[in-house]
């Protein structure tokens, strides 16, 4: 596989669709990963413009909670607990105990959580939604490629958040 100069894996030009939206989820997993390398603990808290919570940190958080949640409640239809319960649903909220390696720590290992459940699953395989996740949706069921899409939409989002945010810190842009 062919990589970037910073090590992120590009995505082939030509794959079947399973390769392709694998590699894609992959190529945005390593931007968020790439955009909190090698900052402290301090600047990694740092909000865009104080007071919204919105930092790398919690972004890392988040990211953790979007994959339990995809994966482990939706795809799988596990009742797991939130990952970061004392942050909130949504794993924005920072505690002080938790620095980024720990919070890397938990993504990673939902993300790899995430691979095992739907190795060998077909991309029409579906998921279950809540209720309140199939009143947006407009449906109770949705594929494995629905979510695959979901998620690959949900990290360039946030990939957008953490470019402003990380030039914020120490003006590194790009990636």
């Amino acid at each position: 596989m062919k990589t970037t100069p910073d090590g992120r894996p590009i995505p082939p030009a030509h794959a079947d669709e399973r390769t392709m939206l694998e590699a894609w989820l992959d190529f945005h997993r390593a931007t968020l990963a790439l955009k909190c390398s090698g900052l402290t603990d301090h600047r990694i808290r740092l909000a865009a413009v104080p007071p919204p919570p919105m930092t790398l940190l919690g972004l890392v958080q988040h990211m953790a909670e979007v994959e339990r949640n995809w994966f482990q409640r939706v795809f799988a239809g596990r009742d797991v607990p939130p990952v970061f319960g004392e942050s909130g649903a949504d794993g924005f909220a920072l505690v002080p105990e938790r620095g980024l390696d720990e919070a890397m720590a938990v993504w990673r290992a939902e993300v790899a959580r995430g691979r095992a459940l739907i190795a060998g699953a077909a991309l029409d395989d579906p998921g279950r939604l809540s209720g309140r996740e199939a009143g947006h949706v407009g449906d109770r069921g949705v594929s494995l490629r629905w979510i695959w899409v979901h998620m690959i939409e949900e990290y360039a989002r946030h990939n957008g958040h953490a470019d402003l945010l990380r030039e914020r810190i120490d003006g590194v842009t790009g990636a």
